[in-house]
């Protein structure tokens, strides 16, 4: 299994953020194990890092690594969401 390089870019210690965090770090633990580097980005103290990833919208998780490249905006409580985005089910399984 390749190694994930997720980024999740978040606005403050705000409800919406404390609970995309833990919903992300939940998934990881459960079903990547020890296979994922996550980057947590607060966009008010690092404006530049999400202008250069034109990120419009907090919570938005990146998946960098593997390719290809997916973003999924909310608060990663829809795990079923976040699972298909980081290619751990197959789209033709979602209803």
């Amino acid at each position: 299994m390749s190694k994930y390089l997720l980024k999740l870019y978040i606005a403050g210690n705000t409800i919406n953020s404390q609970r995309a965090i833990s919903n992300l770090l939940r998934i990881c633990q459960e079903e990547l194990h020890d296979q994922y580097n996550v980057e947590i980005i607060d966009v008010i103290e690092e404006p530049q890092k999400a202008e250069q990833e034109k990120i419009l919208v907090t919570p938005t998780l990146i998946k960098e690594l593997p390719p290809p490249l997916q973003r999924i905006i909310g608060d990663m409580s829809n795990t079923h969401k976040v699972l298909l985005g980081l290619d751990l089910i197959n789209q033709k399984w979602d209803n």
